[in-house]
């Protein structure tokens, strides 16, 4: 009698989240987006929800709130309602490195549910107009020639840009001006008109054409190999700076306390649609990596990655700026 009690216990507990990951959705989902229109990441959110929105069968809304290197972004989706239908969309560093940098307003690992990891972006790094040496050797030159007149702009503070930067200024010890801007769609429009020697950007269809005509120049690339669309780019790795070979990991996150059948159901449809071919091939075309994935791998690499994130702060000694 005792276990029948205990069992009809937990069904009545179990019972609002059942009700909820059943009925869900009942009504249009909004994603907010940690940065600004045009980078990278909108585009790849937008091209997601488009694919939810036909599994679904409910609109999916795209909302903007950039700042502070994803935070802004990532403390409204811990502030709203655990109900399933505010989902954000971000790479991991508002939660693995951001907080080791400044303060958040959030608590990274208590306020957040990562529910998929969507997928992985190199880091390109690219002179602008600005800058005319050949190669990512005569930027070190310049760099150690002129101390500080070397401008390296990123899409903040926090990011993996940032990261990359100074994981180069501490092995070449050099001296590089940070330049952060609030997102990477901010950054182009400066780089085409020259106002900084040098920026870092995941790939992205807004930097091919610039490439192709030679307007913006590789000089390195974050990643495990070269791109095949670069191959003449040599990794950071290849070029003696191991610790600056970084990518960003983007992906799905909702609020805390969201009915874990809602998670595993928000899981589900995301895998779904990075195995349509024709968004693998969105992504592949711009050298991101579709990922996927369950929850529990998610949750996993972040935790992994907030302790390494941790550890790299304190070696290079960053802090906000």
């Amino acid at each position: 009698m005792r276990r029948l009690f205990l069992y009809l216990c937990a069904l009545i507990a179990m019972a609002p989240g059942l009700v909820a990951a059943q009925a869900w959705p009942s009504r249009p989902l909004r994603i907010i987006v940690a940065y600004p229109t045009g980078g990278v990441s909108d585009i790849v959110a937008r091209a997601l929800g488009e694919k939810l929105a036909v599994q679904l069968q409910q609109p999916v809304v795209i909302e903007n709130r950039a700042g502070a290197g994803g935070s802004i972004g990532m403390d409204a989706v811990a502030k709203a309602a655990p109900d399933g239908y505010t989902i954000g969309f971000a790479a991991i560093s508002p939660l693995v490195l951001n907080p080791h940098i400044g303060k958040v307003a959030y608590d990274p690992l208590k306020d957040i549910v990562p529910v998929v990891s969507v997928m992985f972006s190199p880091v390109v790094l690219l002179a602008t107009p600005a800058f005319q040496g050949k190669d990512f050797a005569a930027l070190l030159e310049a760099a150690k020639a002129k101390p500080g007149a070397v401008r390296w702009a990123t899409s903040g503070l926090a990011t993996i840009g940032h990261i990359t930067l100074e994981q180069i200024k501490a092995r070449a010890k050099v001296d590089i001006t940070h330049i952060p801007y609030k997102g990477g769609g901010q950054v182009m429009n400066d780089a085409l008109g020259g106002q900084f020697e040098v920026f870092t950007s995941n790939p992205g269809p807004s930097l091919s054409p610039h490439i192709a005509s030679g307007k913006l120049r590789p000089l390195a690339v974050g990643a495990p190999k070269r791109f095949e669309s670069l191959p003449d780019v040599p990794t950071f790795a290849e070029l003696g700076f191991e610790a600056a070979n970084l990518t960003s990991t983007f992906g799905i996150f909702a609020p805390a306390r969201v009915p874990e059948a809602v998670v595993a159901r928000l899981n589900d449809e995301v895998n779904k649609a990075l195995a349509a071919p024709d968004l693998r091939e969105r992504l592949h075309a711009t050298d991101n990596v579709p990922t996927g994935g369950n929850a529990k791998q998610f949750v996993e690499l972040i935790r992994d990655e907030f302790r390494t994130n941790e550890r790299i702060v304190k070696e290079a000694g960053i802090r906000a700026e």
